[in-house]
């Protein structure tokens, strides 16, 4: 691959654009592709080990395989958010600034964006490093913790190379890499079906427990596609005119298959294998030969992953300094992740412990927001002007009051504020839980209300804080048609033709 920084979105060459708006020129594509980026990202060992979670927490085989089902539903929310990238030609940190305004967004976009990325990151990385070990040892070849963070410095720097690649690279390859990991999986499934025990059941438990078992199951499914709120990073290069069904259902479908059907082996692993130690673990359901390319399939896997994670992470992180390029912030949040990603490995007491609580705390941050997001593109009709977003002066439409915007403050503090009192971790429960004998009703009240509050005050409150929407004054959601510009009269301009603003490119 060249290293030579080129104009435009072009694979083999690090991308130039960022939280810039993307021109029409530039854009391309169809939305069959984002099957194959989603699909790379979800032929993923976390949704193994998923899937084993809700077993190992004493749910029954059924009820497990159900919420593999029920619990990734949200990426159909996911691929709904997505339709945003065309219509404003810019990635979601951008356009939250819509929902919270130019100096809310640094704190519920870009600052939980960042912070919820890195965990992500270091997540894919501690996995990877582990099936890196364990693939060493199965050649006879054991490295000790004490060289492993070597490895973890290799597969760190293997997803940050794509990632500083950027757009057009992680398109390119992304299809390879779904088809390739996923035979590998498909030959795991073939063992792992016929070695699980369909009569499996699980220690019978009071109801109340059963149920609050089962809605913890829920949230930690859930935090997959949860996690993805950044799906319009991944669709603003396509033409602004593109079908928002088959965006919606090319993203959606592209998460959902390999999450559904990676999760449900695990569930079905479980019934044979201890799922405390997994990566390990499998060796004793598949042949001899068929271990060390299941391992290797979890490391291209989760490095895919991670390639998706940081590209959207840099992104958050370049709305902070604008000043530094996206392939910069790329490599500074890769080194944050390997650091704290050491400690995750040979610091924090248990790992799946830790695991399953940062999950759920997670959740409760992340449903909210995402919840926001989606009302967001219905109450705007899709309509957003990617310009005008990188405008962070005080003549910005987005300024609103002070730079916030009052209904997506308050929605995800209240939202997040109730669902963080929902929790039931292996740490903390929260006091609704406890009032509700340990439900964990987090991932479904938080994102139900946060979604309510924001509509209800979006209408109520919007003409006092956003002066477009003010008596007499022109309002773009209402004025253009479906697809158009918020400003049509300046569709056409060049960027150097409009005028300056303090833009955050």
């Amino acid at each position: 691959m060249s290293i030579t920084a080129r104009t435009g979105d072009v694979a083999g060459h690090i991308e130039t654009r960022g939280i810039d708006c993307i021109p029409d020129a530039e854009r391309h594509g169809r939305p069959r592709s984002l099957f194959g980026i989603w699909a790379a990202a979800n032929v993923l060992y976390l949704n193994f080990v998923f899937g084993g979670i809700l077993m190992l927490l004493g749910l029954g085989l059924w009820e497990s395989l159900a919420l593999c089902v029920l619990g990734n539903l949200w990426w159909f929310v996911i691929g709904w958010i997505a339709v945003s990238g065309p219509a404003a030609g810019t990635p979601s940190v951008m356009i939250m600034r819509a929902m919270f305004g130019v100096r809310g967004n640094a704190l519920f976009g870009s600052g939980l964006g960042v912070l919820i990325g890195l965990f992500y990151i270091v997540l894919n990385l501690a996995f990877t490093t582990l099936a890196s070990q364990a693939l060493l040892a199965s050649v006879g070849v054991v490295v000790p913790d004490s060289l492993a963070v070597l490895l973890l410095v290799a597969v760190s720097a293997l997803s940050l190379i794509v990632s500083v690649f950027g757009h057009a690279t992680i398109e390119k390859l992304s299809g390879y890499l779904s088809v390739a990991v996923g035979l590998c999986f498909a030959a795991v499934a073939v063992f792992v079906i016929g070695a699980t025990d369909w009569s499996y059941t699980p220690e019978a438990l009071p109801a109340s427990e059963n149920i609050a078992l089962l809605l913890l199951g829920f949230t930690i499914v859930a935090s997959g596609p949860l996690s993805w709120g950044t799906s319009a990073d991944y669709s603003r290069y396509l033409p602004r005119a593109t079908s928002r069904g088959a965006i919606v259902l090319w993203t959606a479908f592209g998460g959902f298959v390999p999450s559904v059907l990676i999760s449900a082996m695990g569930v079905l692993a479980a019934t044979a294998i201890d799922m405390t130690d997994p990566q390990t673990a499998i060796a004793e359901i598949i042949p001899a030969w068929l271990y060390p390319v299941s391992l290797l399939a979890i490391i291209v896997g989760t490095l895919a992953n991670n390639v998706l994670c940081s590209y959207s992470t840099g992104l958050y992180a370049q709305a902070f300094v604008p000043r530094i390029r996206r392939a910069v912030s790329v490599v500074i949040v890769g080194v944050v992740a390997a650091v704290l990603a050491c400690y995750l490995l040979w610091g924090a007491p248990r790992f799946l412990d830790t695991l399953s609580y940062a999950i759920e705390i997670a959740v409760a941050v992340m449903g909210p927001l995402v919840a926001i997001y989606a009302i967001d593109i219905v109450l705007r009709r899709g309509r957003y002007d990617g310009v005008a977003l990188n405008d962070t002066s005080r003549r910005s439409p987005f300024w609103y009051t002070g730079g916030w915007f009052a209904p997506g403050t308050i929605a995800m503090v209240l939202a997040t504020t109730v669902a963080v009192l929902m929790v039931n971790t292996t740490l903390y429960t929260g006091p609704i839980s406890a009032a509700l004998g340990g439900a964990d009703l987090s991932s479904i009240a938080g994102p139900a209300l946060a979604a309510s509050v924001y509509a209800l005050l979006w209408r109520t409150m919007r003409p006092y804080s956003d002066p477009a929407a003010r008596p007499g004054a022109a309002d773009p959601a209402a004025a253009f048609s479906p697809g158009a510009p918020a400003h049509p009269e300046r569709h056409n301009e060049s960027i150097a033709d409009r005028e300056p603003v303090r833009s955050t490119r």
